[in-house]
């Protein structure tokens, strides 16, 4: 259900794609993920400013933790259908952008955490006297209501947590901003 490792050379041809598999939701996955990073860097002619990193579900968990540990490898984020677990004020220090994807009735997570943590991450800028119009361009909170999924032929009672791991990785809004 979730393709975004199968269409993201539709936005960045040259791109290569690594799509670890978890061991955990938590720190071992989050070690693994930045030490797979260091060794693709290492490994390939990569531009460190071309590094992008997503998680959605689990993953998002982890992209979160990530964040927390070594914002500094990456040069966006897109966090969908999850929550947050990392430390924000370490994102906040590095100020990597990231989007916040969930649908409004995501049966999974609920939106709540997103809004906290859009909330939370707003707050972190603040406190470092971010003007709003760059903590915009930091952070980006997307709820989609029930209707972005009945539209694009979902029915009214489907999983949005699912339908959300499936659409998100195809709107181009979202992979428009992850990939700019």
């Amino acid at each position: 259900q979730e393709d975004y490792p199968f269409v993201a050379n539709g936005y960045v041809p040259d791109m290569i794609v690594a799509s670890l598999q978890l061991d955990d939701w938590g720190a071992i996955s989050a070690r693994d993920t930045i030490t797979a990073t260091q060794w693709l860097m290492a490994a390939f002619n990569i531009d460190p400013a071309r590094v992008y990193l997503s998680g959605c579900s689990g993953g998002g968990e982890t992209i979160s933790l990530v964040l927390g540990m070594r914002p500094d490898l990456y040069r966006r984020a897109l966090h969908t259908i999850s929550r947050w677990d990392g430390d924000v004020n370490a994102l906040a220090d590095a100020q990597v952008p990231v989007y916040l994807a969930i649908g409004e009735n995501d049966d999974y997570y609920g939106s709540g955490p997103a809004r906290a943590t859009y909330q939370e991450i707003c707050d972190a800028y603040r406190a470092r006297g971010l003007s709003d119009d760059r903590i915009a361009e930091l952070v980006v909170l997307d709820v989609k209501p029930a209707s972005y999924f009945t539209d694009r032929g979902f029915t009214a009672d489907a999983s949005q947590h699912a339908a959300g791991g499936y659409l998100f990785a195809h709107d181009e809004q979202i992979m428009g901003w992850l990939f700019p």
